[in-house]
Order: C-alpha cells, then sequence, then structure tokens
C-alpha cells in the first residue's frame, strides 16, 4: 500500500488466489469405502463365547450304563407243548380263562348291523336291565319261557338282557338248553336282536348269554 496525496488504496495484486483455485481443483474427492460385510454365524458364536470360562471338572462326566437287552430267543416253540403250559397254569390258578377262545363260547351279530358290538357286549359296557333264568326247563316250555320274558323285555324297551341256559355238562345229549336258546333267538327274534354273546365269567360266564335287543 503507497500514500500518494494523503489518501491510501488497496494493493489489488494477488498472484496466490489462482494457485489456491488450482490447488483446490486438484485436491482428489474423498474416497467412499464399502459397508463392511455383516458377521458370519462362527463370529457371532466366538463374540457370545469369548466371556465363557472351562470348568475342569465337567470334561469328563461318569455316565450310568443302561440295562443290557438281551436278544429274543430263536428258540423253536412246539404250540402243543405252550398249549399244554397254559392249561396247567390256568388249573393252578396262575392264569385267567380266556372265555373267547373256548369252544363253547358263542357270539353273533344281526348282518344288518354294519359294527360289531359282540367285543362291547361280552365286555359288560352295556347294563343288564332283566334276566331269565331257565334251568329245569326243558322241550317246548323253554320256547314258551323264553317269549314270556322277551314279549316283557320289548313292552318295557329293556336293550339289553341276560339269559342263563346253563352249559350242560351233565347232560349226556350236551348243552340241549343252550342249543334250544340260540335256536329260538336266531328263528323267531332274529330280526328283533341286535346281538348276542356269552357273558362274562362273572354273570355266568358260558352258561348264559347277553342278549342286544333291537326296539320293535
Amino acid at each position: 500500500m503507497s500514500a500518494t496525496g494523503g489518501k491510501t488504496r488497496d494493493f489489488h495484486n494477488r498472484p496466490f488466489d489462482k494457485l489456491k483455485k488450482k490447488l483446490e481443483q486438484a485436491k482428489p474427492a474423498p474416497q467412499i469405502l464399502p459397508p463392511p460385510p455383516p458377521p458370519t454365524d462362527e463370529d457371532l458364536f466366538e463374540n457370545a463365547m469369548s466371556d465363557v470360562l472351562e470348568i475342569p471338572e465337567f470334561r469328563f462326566l461318569p455316565c450310568a450304563h443302561g440295562m443290557r437287552r438281551s436278544a429274543p430267543s430263536r428258540e423253536r416253540h412246539d404250540p402243543d407243548i405252550d398249549a399244554l403250559s397254559l392249561l396247567e397254569q390256568i388249573a393252578a390258578g396262575k392264569e385267567p380263562i380266556n372265555l373267547s377262545d373256548t369252544q363253547e363260547y358263542i357270539e353273533w351279530t344281526n348282518p344288518a348291523v354294519s359294527e360289531d358290538l359282540t367285543k362291547d357286549l361280552h365286555a359288560g359296557k352295556f347294563s343288564v336291565q332283566g334276566m331269565i333264568d331257565l334251568h329245569g326247563f326243558t322241550g317246548d316250555a323253554v320256547n314258551e319261557e323264553l317269549d314270556v320274558f322277551l314279549a316283557e323285555a320289548f313292552t318295557r324297551r329293556w336293550r339289553c338282557v341276560k339269559i342263563i341256559h346253563g352249559r350242560g355238562l351233565r347232560s349226556v345229549r350236551g348243552p340241549v338248553l343252550k342249543d334250544a336258546v340260540v335256536k329260538r333267538l336266531l328263528g323267531r327274534y332274529r330280526a328283533s336282536i341286535i346281538a348276542f354273546v356269552s357273558a362274562r365269567q362273572c354273570d355266568g360266564g358260558l352258561g348264559a348269554l347277553y342278549v342286544l335287543l333291537g326296539l320293535k
């Protein structure tokens, strides 16, 4: 700056301004770095387990050994010997008698009924609402007593009844009374009966029948 005539004037000659602008233009743009990749499962596991300490005492733990199961025997059994052994156990009272496996056991289901109810009937799942004991009756008297009893059952709308016929073990001709009852049921009352089956042991067993009646 100079003084001329008592006045001052600015010095406008600035050669470095252009150089500064050129340097700013030549300055490279800031580099943008890509985002870091997401952590892997291994990274997450290591991070979560970073402060976990090992307990040396738990490195070896005693294990209880399970019971060894013996392989099934390949020995072939004689069915006759097995049956004889079972009969001996039944006679000794060690095994119960399965009535359905005996030749005296009888069951019948009306073909018009789609469901087999004899298993439930034999198991006592139907309450007995009436019963008749035919011991001592023979011939036509059996049918007469049975007809009177069943007429009353249908009138009272009973669903399940019990008929005691005995096993006929003392009869030379076999279970005559039992055969007569079955014949009458499958004859005159066939369309009115849903099913019948030998009773449970506590209800007379092979000497009695549970009869499931249909309502007329």
